[in-house]
């Protein structure tokens, strides 16, 4: 038998850091994703399958260790399981109405964190990021510069940037500058 090689997927930032003292910039680490839609009368049996509760309110999130469901429309959540384990296959274990897409490698994620992480991530986003408007938990689909981003506020400091592979030079590009203009 012939020997096989294997292609492997490079992190499409692999390596790179950005920011200043007031906000970091970094790649998340490679995490599996699901973009799951479901009716209201699934959402049990998926919350149980893939043992984590999907949120049914806008601008939320729910998270179990590793494991995050974010709200992005009355029967949408993206599921992000930073532990790389197969979010399709618990998915179909629920039995339940639903459809979901492997989308581990169309998205990507950068961590914003510091102080000026809200300075940072606004230099793009128009988006109100105070605590009492945007809440540690809230998540939300949204532009920065030209790219279509979904962003989750993970502490009072630090916020997950999700984004496609296609647009993830351009957003940590714009997110260092962000951060640096924060830092003065």
């Amino acid at each position: 038998m012939a020997d096989q090689a294997m292609a492997t997927r490079k992190a499409p930032l692999e390596g790179l850091r950005g920011g200043s003292p007031a906000a970091t910039v970094t790649p998340a680490v490679p995490a599996s994703r699901i973009a799951l839609r479901a009716p209201a009368e699934s959402v049990s049996a998926l919350s149980a399958a893939l043992g984590v509760t999907l949120p049914v309110r806008p601008k939320t999130s729910a998270s179990t260790a590793k494991r995050h469901a974010l709200w992005l429309g009355p029967d949408e959540w993206l599921v992000i399981d930073e532990d790389g384990a197969d979010l399709m296959a618990a998915a179909a274990s629920s039995n339940a109405l639903h459809s979901a897409t492997d989308v581990s490698h169309r998205n990507t994620a950068v961590i914003v964190s510091g102080s000026g992480a809200e300075v940072a991530i606004n230099s793009g986003c128009p988006q109100d990021l105070s605590l009492a408007i945007f809440p540690v938990g809230a998540c939300s689909r949204t532009i920065f510069g030209k790219a279509e981003i979904i962003l989750f506020r993970t502490a009072e400091d630090s916020f997950r940037v999700e984004c496609w592979r296609s647009f993830s030079s351009f957003v940590f590009g714009l997110l260092s500058e962000g951060a640096i203009d924060a830092g003065h």
